[in-house]
């Protein structure tokens, strides 16, 4: 459904609904933030692990990677938890 459709002819149905808005927005930003959390990480590991690029990657470069992104995703967690606990009691 479309917040911002308006209502045809003889329908009432399609009018703007903030609640409907609201989640697609959300579920818009939420995407958009994965999308940049993701090309963030692909960026910083390849470039920190991956120095000699080439048709396959050895396998410290595969392990340096996978150590790399294990540790961007728990640093992103704690912080998250951190701006989004609320203040420490």
């Amino acid at each position: 459904m479309d917040p911002f459709s308006s209502p045809s002819p003889g329908s009432s149905s399609s009018q703007f609904n903030p609640d409907v808005f609201k989640d697609q927005l959300k579920n818009q930003l939420a995407q958009a933030y994965a999308e940049e959390f993701l090309e963030t990480l692909r960026a910083k590991c390849f470039d920190k692990c991956v120095t000699k690029p080439g048709s396959s990657m050895s396998g410290g470069e595969s392990s340096c990677i996978s150590r790399c992104m294990d540790r961007y995703v728990e640093a992103t967690g704690i912080i998250s938890k951190a701006l989004f606990s609320g203040p420490p009691q």
